[in-house]
Parts: C-alpha cells; sequence; structure tokens
C-alpha cells in the first residue's frame, strides 16, 4: 500500500481553521482561543485566525485584548470588513456607542452584506437620535434577510475578496433558481472584477428587463458600458439615475466618467470638482481631476492634482505613476526615499505596488541609475503578469488563421460590399511606436479629426464571435468567409454611425487603436476605402518603450520581454501579408524617419490621403486638442530625438527580449 502524501502547509492550515471556527460556533471560546493563538505563532499574518481571535476575546470579556488583536488585524488587512464589525462589537460591548458606530459604518461600506454591522448601526444610530441614518440601516437590514442565505453569503464572500468561491456558489444557485436578480447581478459583480465585461452586461440586462426600476443594477449595467467603451450608452443610463436622484454622489461619477469616454472634459471636470467640495480628501477625485487636466495640457494644474491624491492617500500608487507618466515630471529626492519606503512596505495591495514600481523605475532612469531602474520595471511588470489572463499564444494561431483565409484571392472574390465611406483613417501598430506623433500631425489638418483610441472595431469583432464557451476555437477569423455584401455593409455602415459621437463635421476622423492590426481584414471588408497607416518603431526601442508603460487597461502582451517580442514578431509578420495581399492600401510610417525628416514624412501621410499640404502639420505641438495616451506631453513639444535610443541604456538586460525578436533586430 502506497504512503499517503503529506498534507501541505495550505490545506492544514485551512482544517485547523475550520476545527477552531467550530469551537466558536459551539460557543467553547476558550479552546478556541487557545488554539487560535497557538496557530497565530504559525501563521501571524492569516486573516481568518486573527478573525477567530478577536471573536474569541471579545465572547471571554476580554475586551482590551480583543481590540489590540483588531488594531494589528488591520495593519495587516486594512480593508476586510469583519475586522471593523467585530471592531464595532467590542466598542458596543464597552458601552463605547460613538466609536462603535464609526466602526459599523467603516464595516458596511467595505461590506455590505454584513447584517449584523447594518442592525447594530439601527439600534446605535437611533439611540443617538440620528433617525435618518437608523431608518435607512434598519431598510438595508430587511433587505439583507429576504436574501437567500446562498446570495447572501456569496455577497459577503465577494466583499471579502473570494471571487471564485462567490461565483461557484451562486452558480449553483442560480441553477435552481433561474431568475433570481440579486444573484444575477452580484455574477455580474463578478464578471466585472475578471474582466468578462460580455458576460457581466448580458446580465445587468436581463435584470434591467426584469426590473426596469433596479437602479443599482442600472448604476452597474452603466459601469461595464463604460469600461466596454459604449460610452455613449453609458451616459444615458448615467442620465436616467440622475433623474432619479441627482446628488448621489455614484451617479454623477459615473455620468462623469461617461463624459471623459466621450471626450467632454469641461463637463467631466465640472463635476469632478463639484463632488471634491463634498469630499476634499477623496484621492480618487483628485486622479480623475488631474487625468483630465492633463488630457487638456494643463499640466502644472494635473501635476498639483497628483500631489494632492498622493496627500490624500499616502500609498496610492496610481498618483505616483500618473506624476512618472507625464515623462516630463522629476521626483524630488524625498518623494523618491517615500516611494521606496511604500513600495517596500508589506501592507501595500499589488495594485498599489506595482504602480510604485513603475514610477520608481521612471524615476531612476531620469537618474541615469539604469541597473536599478530595470530591477523595479521588472518588478512592476512580474506584479502586474501575475494578474493577467491574456493568452499571447492564442492572438498568435488567430493571425495565423487571418493569414491563411484571407489571401489576395479572398479579398478579390469580396470586393463588391461594406460601406463605400472614405471618413475613417486608422493608425494601427504597437503601442510607443509613434501611432500618438502621426495622430497629432494629421488632426493638425484643417480636415482631419483627431478622436482617441476607439474600441468600435474589437467590440465589432466580439459580437460577430458571438458568446462562445471559452475553452472551444473562436469563430472569428473563420467567420469572415460567410459575411455577405450587404452585412459587410450594415457592419460598416454601422461603424460610421457609432463613432459620430467622437466628430465634429471634419470629413475625414483618424481611430488610433493600435490593436486594430488584428482585424485588417474585416476593416477592409466593411469600409474597403478607409486609410490604414501602420505605425512602424524600430524593435528594440518600441519593444522595452512598452516594458516600461504601465498602462491603465489592455496591452497584457507587454508585461514579459519575451511576450512582448513574440507579440511584435507576430505583429510584423502579419503586417507583411497585409502589404501583400492590400498592395498601396498601408502605408508604414517609421518613426526614426519622422524624427530625421518630418517634413518629408508629412507631406508623403498628406499624399496617401490625398489631402492638401498645410503648414499646421509640421507645426503639430501647437495644435490644441485632447491627448490620452502616454506621449501627450510629447507631441505638445516640438519633435525631438531623446527617444530614440533610450533602450540602450538597458541593452544589458535585454536578452530574452532579442531572443525573442530573433531575425528582426537590424544587422
Amino acid at each position: 500500500m502506497a504512503a499517503t502524501e503529506p498534507i501541505s502547509t495550505g490545506s492544514r492550515i485551512e482544517a485547523e481553521v475550520r476545527r477552531i471556527r467550530a469551537f466558536v460556533e459551539k460557543r467553547e471560546f476558550a479552546r478556541a482561543l487557545a488554539d487560535a493563538g497557538r496557530l497565530l505563532e504559525e501563521v501571524p499574518e492569516n486573516r481568518d485566525v486573527l478573525y477567530l481571535v478577536a471573536v474569541s476575546q471579545r465572547y471571554l470579556g476580554r475586551i482590551t485584548e480583543a481590540l489590540a488583536t483588531l488594531e494589528r488585524f488591520e495593519k495587516v488587512h486594512p480593508d476586510f470588513g469583519r475586522l471593523f464589525q467585530e471592531r464595532g462589537h467590542c466598542y458596543r460591548t464597552a458601552g463605547e456607542s460613538a466609536h462603535a458606530i464609526e466602526a459599523y459604518r467603516r464595516a458596511i461600506t467595505l461590506n455590505p452584506s454584513l447584517l449584523a454591522a447594518w442592525k447594530a448601526l439601527a439600534v446605535l444610530c437611533r439611540a443617538a437620535g440620528q433617525t435618518g441614518e437608523a431608518t435607512a440601516a434598519a431598510e438595508q437590514a430587511m433587505l439583507l434577510e429576504r436574501l437567500p442565505a446562498p446570495v447572501l453569503s456569496a455577497s459577503g464572500m465577494l466583499a471579502e475578496g473570494d471571487v471564485y468561491g462567490a461565483e461557484r456558489i451562486l452558480r449553483q444557485f442560480l441553477l435552481k433558481h433561474g431568475n433570481h436578480l440579486e444573484a444575477m447581478r452580484l455574477l455580474a459583480q463578478i464578471g466585472l472584477q475578471l474582466d468578462v465585461l460580455d458576460d457581466a452586461e448580458f446580465l445587468l440586462e436581463s435584470v434591467l428587463a426584469f426590473d426596469p426600476n433596479h437602479h443599482i443594477a442600472r448604476y452597474d449595467y452603466a459601469v461595464v458600458l463604460g469600461k466596454r467603451h459604449k460610452h455613449a450608452a453609458a451616459l444615458e443610463q448615467a442620465r436616467k439615475l440622475l433623474k432619479i436622484d441627482p446628488r448621489n454622489r455614484a451617479f454623477r461619477t459615473v455620468y462623469a466618467t461617461a463624459c471623459v469616454g466621450l471626450g467632454d472634459h469641461e463637463e467631466a471636470l465640472r463635476v469632478y470638482r463639484e463632488l471634491l467640495t463634498e469630499s476634499p480628501q477623496n484621492p480618487e477625485l483628485h486622479l480623475s481631476i488631474a487625468h483630465a487636466l492633463k488630457t487638456q495640457g494643463h499640466q502644472a494644474e494635473s501635476i498639483e492634482s497628483y500631489r494632492a491624491a498622493a496627500a490624500a492617500r499616502a500609498d496610492f500608487g496610481d498618483a505616483y505613476w500618473s506624476l512618472a507618466n507625464l515623462k516630463t515630471y522629476r521626483f524630488t529626492d524625498e518623494e523618491l526615499a517615500r516611494m521606496r519606503q511604500i513600495e517596500g512596505a508589506d501592507a501595500t495591495k499589488l495594485l498599489d505596488r506595482y504602480h510604485l514600481c513603475f514610477a520608481l523605475g521612471k524615476a531612476l532612469e531620469d537618474r541615469g541609475e539604469y541597473e536599478e531602474s530595470f530591477r523595479y520595471y521588472e518588478r512592476g511588470n512580474a506584479f502586474k503578469k501575475s494578474e493577467s489572463r491574456f493568452d499571447l499564444g492564442a492572438m498568435e494561431r488567430n493571425l495565423e488563421l487571418q493569414a491563411r483565409l484571407c489571401t489576395r484571392e479572398f479579398v478579390a472574390a469580396r470586393a463588391a460590399g461594406g460601406c463605400q465611406r472614405p471618413d475613417p483613417i486608422f493608425i494601427v501598430g504597437l503601442p510607443r511606436s509613434g501611432s500618438t506623433l502621426i495622430e497629432q500631425i494629421l488632426a493638425s489638418h484643417s480636415q482631419v479629426e483627431g478622436t482617441m483610441e476607439l474600441a468600435d472595431i474589437p467590440r465589432m469583432v466580439q459580437q460577430l464571435a458571438g458568446r462562445e464557451n471559452r475553452d472551444a476555437p473562436s469563430r472569428y477569423p473563420a467567420l469572415l468567409a460567410d459575411l455577405t455584401p450587404a452585412e459587410r455593409l450594415r457592419l460598416g455602415e454601422k461603424y460610421i454611425a457609432d463613432t459620430r459621437v467622437y466628430r465634429t463635421d471634419k470629413p475625414y476622423f483618424i481611430d488610433k487603436m493600435p490593436n486594430n492590426f488584428r482585424h485588417i481584414g474585416l476593416i477592409h471588408l466593411i469600409l474597403p476605402n478607409a486609410r490604414i497607416i501602420d505605425a512602424r518603431r524600430e524593435p528594440l526601442a518600441c519593444c522595452f518603450s512598452n516594458f516600461k508603460q504601465l498602462f491603465a487597461s489592455g496591452q497584457e502582451f507587454t508585461y514579459s520581454l519575451e511576450d512582448i517580442g513574440r507579440y511584435y514578431r507576430a505583429y510584423v509578420e502579419v503586417m507583411t501579408h497585409w502589404d501583400a495581399v492590400l498592395r498601396g492600401k498601408i502605408l508604414r510610417v517609421q518613426h526614426e524617419s519622422v524624427v530625421e525628416d518630418l517634413e518629408g514624412n508629412v507631406r508623403r501621410l498628406l499624399d496617401f490621403l490625398g489631402l492638401p499640404f498645410e503648414a499646421a502639420c509640421i507645426e503639430f505641438y501647437r495644435t490644441d486638442r485632447s491627448v490620452r495616451t502616454a506621449s501627450s506631453e510629447q507631441v505638445r513639444q516640438p519633435i525631438y530625438r531623446e527617444g530614440i535610443d533610450q533602450w540602450r541604456n538597458f541593452e544589458p538586460w535585454l536578452g530574452p527580449l532579442k531572443s525573442a525578436l530573433g531575425d528582426l533586430l537590424p544587422s
């Protein structure tokens, strides 16, 4: 008989926690505390063990010890709602009602499913004469009590970070109770957290179809629409919410976010500033204001707001990274020391940690400390990649399938059909390839509208592929063969109609979504007269520039040198294919050439687009427009060579990138 495998440390600790929890449920608190105390010596930061120790201490009447445990608890798990509920119980037992109310408020902010906290808050607020809050708390407690136990349990698990456990419970519950609205809404919340946005949108649409007055679901729906870059639809939902409750902070925030998505930064700033007067220490509001100011080119004001965000929350990594991402900001010695300290602290969250790593990488690069700079970039990328689900292999296979399907004969056989409008100018390639510079040059022309990185083509691909089994092969690109001339016309007209919201009356507009190089076949079939510009940059410079850039969302191929190299190779290979299939339809613009010969490349671009030369395109940096990409500050300056060879400072550590690029490297 084979020997039994030793139980893993993780599963053994979990088993011990279950055993101690059983003692608490049987009210054997002394025994629970003794065993939990011993276990705490082995795992001093374990959330469940700290919680069980504090609960046992409270029930044994050792309130001072329980509060001390909770203080220790908060240092390592500051966002655990039950911690603050337990603190409220301790203060309530000690007769300190004001402190108890404060603790319960914090608990329900972090975890709105804490029924005991709502009930206690209702009682304590009523006793304190705070009748409005008492009534609201009692109503919320009643709503929670009506929820089926699995749904309430899943809600709590979701709030405390157990996303997959909550998902499992909700899916099992919905199998038996098909259209339970709160279960569907919570499952949509999980979809939002896991970036499965199509599922989240579908679930919330279904909830609203059953109950159009479900305002929380409508708010969630507006958030999901914004995440999916459906900003006009998000704005419509936000306006409906504001009609119901015009002073609701969440509703006003989602409205402002939709305005940002549509490029209406003045209206967004008005709302953000109004919200800030009501909550002057809100770091997220300071950050949102700073982003809008940066986009408009108000750098000094944006720096002030980014600093205010960092002052409002000392470990707010995004505030520091946003300063670094200006590319022109230089951190002081004091700021650098503070950033190092925060990044190294055990209590710093992963999100803040990798933002700080990228900020430190940029700060040290600016100081010429390249080896340490690279180590921070490498560390930040590893943290970021750890939470990514990007499948580079699937993308490579998809591009190979497109090249195999979309031959010259395939395209020629589908010459008829599609929308004949010549309005769109697609700029494709990799991020950090000089595409923002090309966009700014062209948007300086009187006939060309600069918009932003529009998500309409990727979203169209997702809609065409449908709601597939994620383990099954995608229907795209094979479905391109089945599109009739009428369908291609409809899709092309839909793209023109859906992007109208980003335009004025200029005859041409730019779609600068770099990832659209993955969908040139679809673009050509539905918009055969669209122009396509391939923004190309020397591979090591482009790839390393991506490695040291922390993107707000997407571009998940950038968090590994090997992945970036493979992605660049796949991009070059598919563009070589399209150069052969769509001869004369795509213009390649090499960034280094633009830097060396600006006017020659401007004339070449305008000739390709059939536009007359305008001197404003040479003086692109004078053009006053919103720019939302990482190059926003560079394109507001005359052209310069500074960034061309910056990668060479890091060459000793770029071996994995060089190996992945292989023969694409210049000799």
